[in-house]
């Protein structure tokens, strides 16, 4: 892309597969520098060995800490804020954990992109933040809330919000639960077989965010339209592809803090959304503080839209499900014997 050219990017989190896609699709690029912000100096050193590039900068600070984010962003033009806690059980045990990261961390580096006058931010959100019902969606929820205000506030900066259904094989995720439950022969655990989850490929995670980085304008979130699957499906999908191995699937009931559906885009935002083909974007709500606005008047238009969610969605044929299974490299190192996760 000629807008990275000669230019630094600095992701925060950038550790994790999202980060080594991004520098797989950039070091060899005419891109000056890409920069890695994040606590984890192991991974950093394993990064740092695997690529072996002069354009690649490693940068240890905790977005909790906006002084020790700080020399990571001087000098860059462009930010990818992936830096987040994302596990459903952690933030419920640990919400103010979950708080400290998603919301103040990320007011922590919109504040320093705005001081560094950084030309343009794309954060990363979840679909969790919909409708959430759990510590780490409300606290996403409000990281949205946090950049949108900022994008109100700050002329420096043009900042966007990218919100990802599931993306398969991350981290903690239950794809990668199921192939190590396979290989050790134990039943794949489903929930409710009923439940449904957007089915996203890293790549495409990779392609929304550059979307809303050549498209995006401030408080802008983009949404890529993505098709599902029912657990019981997928879990029909792996016993196929692994069915040398006999597996078996049992139903455990629905965990804490889980829910039957995903939900993208509420209907609130269906209803002002712009249908880009492949992506919806959702423009910011510019209202002020003017009262009569949000008390006496309404949009009755709004009760007859639904939202879109992975049960009224495309939903996945088994034979299609399997085609985007086989293509993870999680898949393929489970048919070697081999457990790995993706980390997004």
């Amino acid at each position: 892309m000629n807008a990275f050219k000669d230019k630094t990017l600095l992701i925060t989190g950038g550790t994790g597969s999202f980060g080594n896609a991004v520098l797989n699709r950039f070091l060899n690029t005419a891109i000056k520098e890409i920069r890695v912000l994040s606590r984890d100096e192991k991974k950093q050193d394993d990064m740092r060995k695997k690529y072996e590039s002069s354009s690649l900068k490693f940068y240890i600070g905790d977005v909790r800490d906006k002084d020790s984010i700080r020399p990571a962003f001087e000098e860059v033009d462009y930010v990818f804020h992936a830096a987040a806690l994302k596990q459903v059980p952690s933030c419920e045990f640990h919400p103010m954990e979950a708080v400290k990261t998603n919301i103040f961390g990320t007011e922590n580096v919109l504040k320093v992109c705005s001081d560094l006058n950084i030309e343009r931010v794309i954060c990363l959100s979840t679909d969790k933040a919909v409708y959430p019902i759990n510590s780490m969606g409300i606290s996403k929820s409000m990281m949205e809330k946090v950049a949108i205000a900022s994008s109100r506030q700050n002329s420096a900066s043009k900042i966007s919000i990218t919100r990802y259904g599931n993306v398969m094989a991350s981290r903690g995720s239950v794809i990668p639960l199921f192939i190590n439950q396979i290989l050790n022969g134990k039943p794949m655990t489903i929930t409710d077989p009923n439940m449904t989850r957007f089915m996203m490929s890293l790549n495409e995670a990779v392609e929304l965010v550059l979307f809303a980085f050549e498209n995006g304008d401030n408080g802008e979130i983009f949404v890529q339209k993505s098709p599902a699957s029912t657990i019981e499906l997928l879990a029909e999908a792996l016993k196929d592809i692994f069915h040398e191995f006999k597996p078996t699937i049992k139903k455990i009931g629905t965990r804490h803090g889980e829910k039957l559906y995903e939900t993208l885009l509420s209907r609130e935002e269906c209803w002002r959304s712009k249908d880009l083909g492949s992506y919806y974007l959702v423009p910011p709500d510019m209202r002020d503080l003017n009262y009569d606005k949000f008390v006496n008047l309404g949009e009755s238009d709004i009760s007859n839209q639904d939202d879109y969610n992975s049960h009224n969605t495309e939903q996945l044929s088994l034979e299609e499900l399997k085609i985007k299974l086989l293509d993870l490299n999680v898949i393929k190192a489970g048919l070697d014997g081999k457990v790995i996760e993706e980390e997004f």
